[in-house]
């Protein structure tokens, strides 16, 4: 068994990036540049007619769209830490933010039953934290941290990422796969062994514990801690872990499989989700659709493979395709 530290950090056997997924960061700027023409001159290119350009803007928005375009690298002196669990989605919008900005981290995985470290920096448990050392700031709250970095200069300029535009469509979509991914992400969280919030026993236990599975609700499992409702033993809830990894998922994939293509129809481009660029839209889904990466034989369309692709790359976020099950 692999021995856990409060500061794991995942190897890259363990975590190995797929060769699409992440590119040596010279590829990675060249890939995300506009392409120049020769010598700096521009390109001679032909009047078009008025039906050609009526064929141009009827394009889809997947061809207009341009990447994201990166500002310089910032390293501070002093390094801001972010206090996360590796499989939470709240995290992985700071980590995908911060990327995304440009901004030098480190990151500390927390264990999944480590309760004094966060309680000790914010009173509670609870992830994910972000501390900025040179202030002697701690703080919580995924899109209060992010704001934060956004409005502070020291980081880079404001605005880089664009407000949320308030899609309820795909609020509604992920709504609605919310019971279909609980089933299908949550054992195989702890069945991989690989994340660093679950190395040890202790942190999968602590994850089960608290983390029903379909079709029981919250209440059902965890109980109230009065006698009339203790909630599902734990010996139960390992079994019901075990069972879930147990059954065949071919007919929860086909599900899921037909809900990703009801996505890519709503996904504006492979770069960003909302059409006038990159924004918090894209910091939400991106971070809530990684964890599907973790579910082996999952058929991704290809705008949305892309998409999840090129923002893992952007803001040097690992995917968990490698350790799929």
């Amino acid at each position: 068994p692999l021995c856990m530290a409060s500061r794991y950090i995942p190897s890259t056997t363990n975590m190995k990036l797929g060769l699409t997924t992440f590119l040596l960061a010279a590829a990675s700027a060249a890939a995300f540049a506009p392409a120049a023409t020769k010598n700096g001159a521009a390109a001679c290119v032909a009047t078009p007619t008025p039906q050609q350009t009526m064929t141009a803007l009827s394009l889809s928005s997947a061809t207009e769209a341009a990447p994201f375009t990166q500002g310089p690298r910032i390293i501070r002196d002093e390094l801001p830490i972010v206090y996360v669990y590796d499989h939470c989605p709240f995290c992985v919008r700071v980590r995908l933010a911060l990327g995304i900005m440009n901004v030098k981290h480190n990151v500390d995985f927390l264990g999944n039953d480590d309760i004094a470290t966060p309680t000790k920096l914010v009173g509670k448990k609870i992830a994910p934290i972000f501390a900025i050392p040179e202030d002697n700031l701690v703080m919580m709250e995924s899109l209060d941290i992010i704001e934060k970095v956004d409005q502070d200069e020291r980081f880079g300029a404001s605005g880089q990422i664009k407000p949320a535009t308030g899609r309820t469509d795909i609020k509604a979509w992920q709504k609605s796969v919310q019971i279909l991914l609980r089933t299908l992400q949550r054992p195989r969280y702890v069945a991989t062994g690989l994340l660093p919030e679950f190395q040890q026993l202790d942190g999968r236990h602590a994850f089960i514990k608290n983390h029903q599975l379909p079709p029981y609700e919250k209440p059902e499992w965890k109980g109230d801690g009065t006698d009339e409702n203790p909630g599902m033993p734990m010996d139960e809830k390992l079994k019901q872990y075990a069972e879930a990894m147990a059954k065949d998922p071919a007919p929860l994939l086909e599900d899921l499989n037909s809900k990703l293509i009801e996505l890519d129809d709503l996904v504006y481009s492979e770069h960003y989700c909302s059409e006038g660029g990159l924004s918090m839209d894209d910091i939400d889904l991106w971070a809530r659709l990684r964890s599907i990466t973790i579910i082996k034989d999952v058929e991704w369309p290809a705008k949305l493979r892309a998409y999840m692709d090129n923002l893992s790359a952007l803001g040097d976020v690992p995917l968990y395709d490698e350790m799929a099950l």
